[in-house]
């Protein structure tokens, strides 16, 4: 065996504290461990099948790929072995000495001390290689990557402190052998029985045969008088496979438990939570295949982020083809987890062909299909089981199911049922539009909604003053994304969808002739005042007018028609983006004793520039110039 010396390497700063944390707290199941590096050498085997389409060679004389579990009591040592694709020396500096590739400072700065939140950020993280460490205090590597001679294996070594070794070996086979030195405390997993407890019970549905060392019983025969000796289990240089080795989307559902739906989730999608609810089913038709979609509990850390990709996982004909496969979900779900196996796409299939393909046209919009589906029988079911995990899946993914409105025209009304707000009468995120809509009153014509950055601001904008003394109820669209989303969306089951701060309000039947009356004759009174403010305010509005929209405050903003809101403003300067300079329109209550006051101030232009400047506070902004704001309220104040 010719092997070099070993290279010495530190790990990156925090990952001795990080490593400290996965042992002691973040597995509260430390049998996880054995799900965790199964799952890895699977991949491994899949990536190999993979390469393998254009590089036959790289199965040397070992084509059936499989994973072997050797227990040495002897030695203290858990090995898992693989002939999938092997890591090179460089990959294994890359992958094994960097925890996390977003990052590990990035990491540590999302860990709460929560066992449970850590935990899943841990699978989020995709760091469940060092889940090894719950159980020994020492982890080799011995690696060759498929289409390397046998002198350019690895070998890769820690403690799990601060530092690794690296060192260059022969080994004959492709593919890696993850070698645990157990501690003391952990001796139990050189149990067989044990072991493949844990690997029924987690990784059954691995699609590759897991295997061990066969043992048979053995009792030595007892002489005529002697006491018969005991027994033992003696291993044998046979191998069996102690899974089912079938992929698991490929049985039937009346197959596969409920456990084993959750299981195959926890190994496919690194979470440590169940899912909330999944959709199995074989796709027959033009385009034959087989999805298995999984909504998670929890939304990654990352769901707002360009790194944000799909958790789909293609395969073709049970050949992998790769991870992340976002175009098989439009990008407003990209929080699906699953599986898609097809039967009609080509084996080599690329990217660009991805892109272009009907086939894959197809299977992304059945997909979507499923998944809102899916959304749908939970929000309708009368179980309150089903009721509790669509409020948390709403919770979670709600905004981000609303980027569908500008996305997919197709399904908009599908997703507009499936969309929860609160009310001007009701806190809680629960109303959907058909439920506002049975509660309308006699005479409405539009349903009124009003957006703000957050639900307090919704709440006491002074747009819904009227509305309030009407006893008309608002929905209070109180996420960033609404205000961009709702451009998109103009009516709901034949009924106009209204912004009331858009435009002039027209409540046509619930607003009388008198107050119309009031109106005109309030406008004409304050027709001089209306063109002094105009001047005064020429550079911040460009228009002022009188409502009857107003009760208790004495002016709001007011955008056009067809114009970008303040809130869509700030949201894409904040974005970077550049924004076209719009002036939005001052409403001034006729009623208010600020605005009377007014008519014959000595200090016009301060007045009419903090009303305009209380006007932008109260719908979430903020003065173009507080320090001119304050002086102004300040100077008024001493008057």
């Amino acid at each position: 065996m010719s092997e070099q010396s070993a290279q010495k390497h530190s790990f990156q700063a925090e990952v001795a504290q990080l490593l400290h944390l996965v042992t002691h707290s973040l597995y509260s199941n430390p049998e996880i461990f054995l799900r965790e590096l199964i799952s890895n050498a699977s991949d491994a085997c899949d990536k190999l099948r993979f390469e393998g389409i254009n590089h036959p060679e790289y199965y040397e004389n070992d084509p059936d790929l499989r994973v072997r579990i050797r227990l040495d009591q002897e030695n203290k040592t858990l090995t898992i072995s693989d002939n999938g694709i092997g890591l090179s020396q460089q990959e294994a500096i890359d992958h094994l000495g960097t925890i996390a590739k977003s990052g590990t400072k990035d990491f540590m700065s999302k860990l709460t001390g929560d066992q449970k939140a850590d935990a899943q950020l841990i699978g989020q993280f995709g760091v469940g290689f060092y889940s090894g460490f719950i159980v020994a205090d020492k982890i080799t590597v011995e690696s060759r990557r498929a289409g390397l001679a046998a002198d350019e294996a690895v070998r890769w070594s820690s403690a799990g402190t601060g530092e690794f070794d690296v060192e260059q070996i022969h080994k004959a086979e492709r593919g890696t052998d993850i070698i645990l030195h157990l501690r003391e405390d952990a001796l139990d997993y050189l149990e067989s029985y044990k072991v493949k407890q844990i690997i029924n019970k987690y990784s059954d549905h691995i699609s590759l045969p897991i295997q061990m060392q066969k043992e048979v019983w053995q009792q030595e025969e007892a002489a005529e008088g002697e006491t018969p000796k005991a027994g033992q289990y003696v291993k044998t240089d046979e191998w069996e496979t102690i899974n089912s080795a079938s992929a698991l989307w490929t049985r039937n559902k009346n197959e596969i438990s409920e456990e084993q739906y959750i299981e195959f989730y926890k190994n496919l999608s690194h979470d440590f939570d169940a899912p909330l609810a999944w959709a199995h089913n074989r796709v027959e038709g033009s385009t034959e295949y087989t999805q298995l979609l999984y909504v998670p509990s929890k939304a990654p850390h990352n769901i707002f982020t360009r790194e944000a990709k799909a958790g789909i996982k293609l395969y073709v004909k049970r050949v992998f083809i790769m991870d992340e496969a976002d175009n098989l979900i439009p990008n407003y779900l990209r929080f699906v987890q699953g599986v898609v196996d097809s039967a009609d796409l080509p084996l080599n299939v690329s990217r660009e062909l991805l892109q272009e393909s009907r086939d894959v046209k197809t299977i992304r919009e059945g997909n979507t299909r499923r998944v809102l589906t899916m959304l749908d029988n939970l929000a309708k079911s009368e179980d309150e089981k089903d009721q509790e995990k669509f409020k948390q899946f709403y919770q979670e993914f709600g905004s981000v199911l609303k980027e569908g409105l500008g996305e997919d025209f197709g399904n908009r009304e599908r997703i507009l049922k499936l969309l929860r707000y609160a009310t001007s009468s009701n806190d809680d995120i629960s109303t959907s539009l058909a439920d506002y809509k049975a509660r309308m009153k006699e005479g409405q014509k539009a349903i009124y909604y009003v957006t703000a950055d957050n639900l307090n601001a919704a709440k006491h904008s002074p747009q819904l003053e009227l509305f309030k003394k009407k006893g008309i109820e608002v929905l209070l669209m109180a996420e960033r994304v609404d205000e961009w989303a709702m451009n998109f969306v103009h009516e709901f089951d034949g009924t106009p969808m209204q912004n009331v701060s858009k435009g002039a309000v027209d409540l046509g039947d619930l607003q009388d002739a008198e107050e119309k009356k009031a109106l005109d004759a309030a406008a004409e009174q304050f027709k001089p005042v209306i063109e002094q403010l105009s001047a005064s305010l020429s550079g911040k509005t460009k228009e002022v007018r009188v409502t009857t929209r107003l009760v208790d405050s004495p002016a709001c903003l007011v955008t056009g028609e067809g114009e970008l809101s303040p809130q869509l403003i700030r949201m894409l300067k904040d974005a970077g983006q550049a924004v076209p300079d719009m002036k939005p329109i001052l409403e001034i209550n006729p009623e208010h004793p600020l605005v009377k006051k007014l008519q014959d101030s000595n200090q016009f232009d301060d007045l009419a520039h903090v009303i305009f400047d209380q006007a932008v506070i109260a719908e979430g902004g903020l003065p173009e110039d507080p320090a001119e704001y304050v002086k102004r309220i300040n100077s008024l104040l001493l008057k």
